[in-house]
């Protein structure tokens, strides 16, 4: 494995990688299997290519349903239990806590972050006690795509590329949540430049709402709806429960042929344009990850697609890296649109909520990624838990247990309730 500070240059240049086919280095990156070696010499028939790539669109469009399925089902389940939470979450430990844990119910900060916007225009909390549930959120949102990397876990090579670039978007939040949480305790710069902007822009009403705009959800609606009627005739917890595990079921479905459709396209030209699209140049993939963000409205949903092709070698940890930054800053546009088009103090609370979480993940990007000491860091560790996690396979299991379900809920009961 190539070291790792040569991964994250602002300006990936692939130039050798392009010039042999190969996958491009852009830094420490794992070695193609056998499989796509043999796959590159196969020449398919152009009608053949065709129905192939079509066929990677109907996948692709199930796997961005599958993940609102489950974000659906999670909601269902663990939408009251969020709330009777966020009533004791004033002390920032525990609002964190419930940030993070909120989310992993959830699975959509959007959601965590609209309630606990909530439970401060009701007077339940303080604006204070709100800015670190948004962190924490930040947070919690990754674990659905640790959810996709898990469907490589049969092959080692791919499971550990795939869970290279899926954990990247875990410890980039983590390196952030350290070095701004303990700033934010101290100085609250968070609280202050939100309630600028907000004083400043609030009532001009000139953004649109995303959510008049948002054709991916009103072309996954009708399975979602769906797989949501057919599991609503039982219980209000076995529905969502059902729910979940169909959106499971169809990301192990989905993720196994897509890998193997793009096996077999993922050549020649073609992958030449996905990696000249993601991997020449950082700061480009970092927009591409912002855009396809904002159309989604989901972060989860840009880095759970790219899993795949990082899964098949198609493209390393490294090139996902910064489209993942990009993801991150492109959800905060969705809730300040959304937040424009609210009337009253609640709204205008609720505009400073979103401007903390943008603010928050600009001030990452400049600390972390535009400047380079840190930016490898993210990198390196995801790389190392996927070499680890791919040789003892109950590293990962340990990992996601404890760092997003078992430590907020130790903090939640001895912080919160004792």
């Amino acid at each position: 494995m190539a070291a790792a500070p040569s991964d994250g240059g602002p300006d990936n240049n692939h130039e050798k990688g392009d010039a042999s086919g190969r996958t491009p280095s852009g830094g420490s990156s794992f070695p193609a299997s056998a499989a796509e070696s043999d796959a590159s010499t196969i020449a398919l028939p152009a009608w053949t290519k065709a129905l192939g790539w079509c066929g990677v669109a109907g996948l692709i469009y199930l796997l961005v349903c599958a993940v609102s399925i489950i974000s659906r089902g999670f909601a269902g389940l663990g939408g009251d239990a969020a709330h009777a939470m966020f009533a004791f979450a004033a002390h920032p430990w525990v609002g964190l806590s419930v940030g993070i844990l909120g989310t992993v119910l959830i699975q959509s900060s959007t959601t965590t972050t609209a309630i606990a916007v909530t439970a401060v225009g009701s007077g339940a909390l303080p604006i204070q006690g709100a800015i670190p549930i948004i962190l924490g959120a930040n947070v919690g949102t990754t674990v659905t795509t640790s959810l996709v990397a898990l469907t490589f876990i049969g092959n080692r090579t791919e499971f550990r590329r795939a869970l290279g670039a899926s954990t990247v978007h875990d410890f980039y939040n983590w390196l952030a949540l350290l070095i701004f949480f303990p700033i934010e305790l101290i100085w609250h710069p968070l609280q202050h430049i939100s309630g600028t902007l907000t004083d400043a822009l609030y009532g001009t009403d000139w953004l649109p709402n995303p959510a008049h705009f948002n054709f991916i959800r009103a072309a996954t609606r009708p399975v979602e709806q769906g797989v949501i009627h057919a599991t609503s005739h039982v219980s209000s917890t076995l529905g969502p429960l059902f729910t979940i595990v169909i959106g499971a079921i169809l990301i192990l479905v989905v993720v196994r042929y897509l890998g193997k459709l793009l096996k077999l396209l993922m050549v020649g030209r073609a992958r030449d344009i996905l990696i000249k699209a993601v991997g020449r140049n950082a700061y480009l993939a970092m927009a591409s990850g912002m855009g396809v963000t904002v159309v989604t409205q989901s972060s989860t949903i840009t880095t759970s697609v790219l899993v795949p092709f990082a899964g098949t070698g198609i493209l390393t940890p490294a090139q996902v890296y910064p489209v993942v930054v990009g993801s991150n800053l492109g959800t905060t546009f969705t809730v300040v649109f959304a937040a424009f088009a609210g009337v009253g103090q609640d709204a205008r609370i609720g505009l400073q909520a979103a401007f903390v979480h943008l603010v928050y993940n600009l001030f990452a990007i400049v600390v972390i990624y535009v400047i380079p000491l840190l930016r490898p860091v993210p990198l390196f560790c995801a790389e190392n838990l996927a070499r680890i996690a791919s040789a003892h396979r109950w590293v990962l299991a340990v990992y996601l247990g404890t760092v997003f379900i078992a430590l907020p809920a130790m903090v939640i009961v001895l912080v919160g309730v004792l």
